[in-house]
Protein backbone atom coordinates (compact mmCIF):
# COMPACT_ATOMS: atom_id res chain seq x y z
CA UNK A 1 0.00 0.00 0.00
CA UNK A 2 2.66 2.63 0.95
CA UNK A 3 4.57 1.81 -2.49
CA UNK A 4 1.10 2.72 -4.47
CA UNK A 5 0.90 6.05 -2.62
CA UNK A 6 4.88 6.92 -3.51
CA UNK A 7 3.94 5.66 -7.22
CA UNK A 8 1.16 7.90 -7.26
CA UNK A 9 2.68 10.29 -5.60
CA UNK A 10 5.44 10.15 -8.42
CA UNK A 11 2.54 10.33 -10.77
CA UNK A 12 1.14 13.54 -10.09
CA UNK A 13 4.43 14.84 -9.59
CA UNK A 14 5.43 14.35 -12.99
CA UNK A 15 1.71 14.94 -14.52
CA UNK A 16 2.24 18.57 -13.08
CA UNK A 17 5.42 19.34 -13.80
CA UNK A 18 4.42 18.35 -17.44
CA UNK A 19 1.79 20.79 -17.77
CA UNK A 20 3.53 23.33 -15.99
CA UNK A 21 6.23 22.66 -18.92
CA UNK A 22 3.55 22.40 -21.59
CA UNK A 23 2.10 25.84 -20.58
CA UNK A 24 5.18 27.80 -21.05
CA UNK A 25 5.44 26.70 -24.52
CA UNK A 26 3.94 28.89 -26.88
CA UNK A 27 3.69 28.14 -30.50
CA UNK A 28 2.75 30.58 -33.68
CA UNK A 29 3.27 29.97 -37.28
CA UNK A 30 3.99 32.40 -40.21
CA UNK A 31 3.77 32.17 -43.97
CA UNK A 32 7.34 34.19 -44.53
CA UNK A 33 6.79 33.82 -48.39
CA UNK A 34 3.43 35.73 -48.02
CA UNK A 35 5.44 38.28 -45.95
CA UNK A 36 7.98 38.77 -48.31
CA UNK A 37 5.45 39.17 -50.81
CA UNK A 38 3.96 42.27 -49.50
CA UNK A 39 7.16 43.83 -48.45
CA UNK A 40 7.97 46.86 -50.35
CA UNK A 41 11.49 45.62 -50.82
CA UNK A 42 10.92 43.04 -52.01
CA UNK A 43 8.13 44.64 -54.75
CA UNK A 44 11.37 47.45 -55.69
CA UNK A 45 13.76 44.54 -55.76
CA UNK A 46 11.19 42.83 -58.22
CA UNK A 47 11.23 45.93 -60.27
CA UNK A 48 14.79 46.38 -60.43
CA UNK A 49 15.18 42.71 -61.60
CA UNK A 50 12.33 43.20 -64.21
CA UNK A 51 13.98 46.48 -65.42
CA UNK A 52 17.82 44.35 -65.51
CA UNK A 53 16.02 41.36 -67.54
CA UNK A 54 14.61 43.51 -70.17
CA UNK A 55 17.61 45.42 -70.52
CA UNK A 56 19.52 42.33 -70.92
CA UNK A 57 16.97 40.67 -72.99
CA UNK A 58 16.52 43.72 -75.44
CA UNK A 59 20.96 43.51 -76.26
CA UNK A 60 20.34 39.54 -76.82
CA UNK A 61 17.54 40.12 -79.22
CA UNK A 62 19.70 42.99 -80.78
CA UNK A 63 22.77 40.76 -81.34
CA UNK A 64 20.13 37.41 -82.41
CA UNK A 65 18.51 39.98 -85.06
CA UNK A 66 22.11 41.07 -86.50
CA UNK A 67 23.67 37.12 -86.29
CA UNK A 68 20.30 36.34 -88.63
CA UNK A 69 21.02 38.92 -91.03
CA UNK A 70 24.34 37.58 -91.22
CA UNK A 71 23.15 34.16 -91.71
CA UNK A 72 20.70 34.81 -94.43
CA UNK A 73 23.77 37.09 -96.40
CA UNK A 74 26.11 34.23 -95.82
CA UNK A 75 23.35 31.85 -97.35
CA UNK A 76 22.82 34.54 -100.34
CA UNK A 77 26.33 34.57 -101.16
CA UNK A 78 27.13 31.14 -100.40
CA UNK A 79 26.79 29.78 -104.07
CA UNK A 80 29.04 32.46 -105.41
CA UNK A 81 32.10 32.07 -102.97
CA UNK A 82 34.53 29.71 -102.70
CA UNK A 83 34.28 27.02 -100.27
CA UNK A 84 37.25 28.12 -98.54
CA UNK A 85 35.40 31.32 -97.68
CA UNK A 86 32.24 29.55 -96.98
CA UNK A 87 34.10 27.12 -94.72
CA UNK A 88 35.48 30.70 -93.09
CA UNK A 89 31.91 31.81 -92.90
CA UNK A 90 30.23 28.76 -91.24
CA UNK A 91 32.70 28.99 -88.52
CA UNK A 92 32.16 32.54 -87.97
CA UNK A 93 28.47 31.88 -87.42
CA UNK A 94 28.95 29.11 -85.35
CA UNK A 95 31.13 31.41 -83.17
CA UNK A 96 28.73 33.97 -83.25
CA UNK A 97 26.19 31.47 -82.16
CA UNK A 98 28.41 30.02 -79.39
CA UNK A 99 29.16 33.95 -78.26
CA UNK A 100 25.25 34.75 -77.96
CA UNK A 101 24.25 31.24 -76.09
CA UNK A 102 27.61 32.48 -73.49
CA UNK A 103 26.08 36.27 -73.51
CA UNK A 104 22.51 34.84 -72.87
CA UNK A 105 24.35 32.58 -69.53
CA UNK A 106 26.12 35.61 -68.58
CA UNK A 107 23.13 37.66 -68.33
CA UNK A 108 21.37 35.44 -66.45
CA UNK A 109 23.65 34.43 -64.08
CA UNK A 110 24.05 38.55 -63.69
CA UNK A 111 20.30 38.73 -62.83
CA UNK A 112 20.29 35.92 -60.32
CA UNK A 113 23.69 37.25 -58.60
CA UNK A 114 21.75 40.57 -58.57
CA UNK A 115 18.83 39.02 -56.80
CA UNK A 116 20.73 37.35 -54.54
CA UNK A 117 22.39 40.00 -53.19
CA UNK A 118 19.24 42.23 -52.98
CA UNK A 119 17.35 39.23 -51.21
CA UNK A 120 19.62 39.26 -48.30
CA UNK A 121 18.87 42.09 -46.46
CA UNK A 122 14.99 42.06 -46.88
CA UNK A 123 15.45 37.98 -45.62
CA UNK A 124 17.06 39.39 -42.70
CA UNK A 125 15.18 42.33 -42.08
CA UNK A 126 11.76 39.68 -42.07
CA UNK A 127 13.48 37.32 -39.84
CA UNK A 128 14.48 40.05 -37.10
CA UNK A 129 10.64 41.57 -37.48
CA UNK A 130 9.67 37.64 -37.06
CA UNK A 131 11.92 37.14 -33.94
CA UNK A 132 10.84 40.68 -32.38
CA UNK A 133 7.51 39.80 -32.71
CA UNK A 134 7.88 36.37 -31.32
CA UNK A 135 9.84 37.97 -28.48
CA UNK A 136 7.44 40.15 -27.68
CA UNK A 137 4.53 38.03 -27.33
CA UNK A 138 6.57 35.03 -25.68
CA UNK A 139 6.49 32.75 -28.26
CA UNK A 140 8.93 29.36 -28.00
CA UNK A 141 9.09 28.39 -31.69
CA UNK A 142 7.71 30.30 -34.85
CA UNK A 143 6.70 27.33 -37.70
CA UNK A 144 7.06 28.30 -41.29
CA UNK A 145 3.22 27.94 -42.26
CA UNK A 146 2.88 26.48 -45.64
CA UNK A 147 4.92 22.89 -44.33
CA UNK A 148 1.92 22.48 -41.45
CA UNK A 149 -0.58 20.26 -42.69
CA UNK A 150 -2.38 21.75 -39.88
CA UNK A 151 -2.07 25.18 -38.42
CA UNK A 152 -4.60 25.98 -35.74
CA UNK A 153 -1.83 28.52 -33.76
CA UNK A 154 -1.66 31.79 -33.70
CA UNK A 155 -0.54 32.77 -37.14
CA UNK A 156 2.31 36.40 -36.60
CA UNK A 157 1.87 37.96 -40.15
CA UNK A 158 -0.64 40.66 -39.10
CA UNK A 159 1.72 41.07 -35.98
CA UNK A 160 4.71 41.06 -37.89
CA UNK A 161 3.01 43.21 -41.00
CA UNK A 162 2.51 45.75 -38.33
CA UNK A 163 5.76 45.71 -36.77
CA UNK A 164 7.10 46.47 -40.47
CA UNK A 165 4.98 49.16 -40.54
CA UNK A 166 3.16 47.38 -43.62
CA UNK A 167 -0.73 47.39 -44.05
Amino acid sequence: MKQFKNLLLIAIITLGFNTAVQAQIKIGHISTDQLLSIMPETKAMNAELEKLSKTYETELKAEQTKLQAKLKKYEAEVKSQTDEVNQQRSAEVQQDQQNLYQASQVAREEINKKRDEKLKPILEKAKKAIDDVAAEQGYTYVLEASTLIVAKGTDLLPAVKAKLGIQ
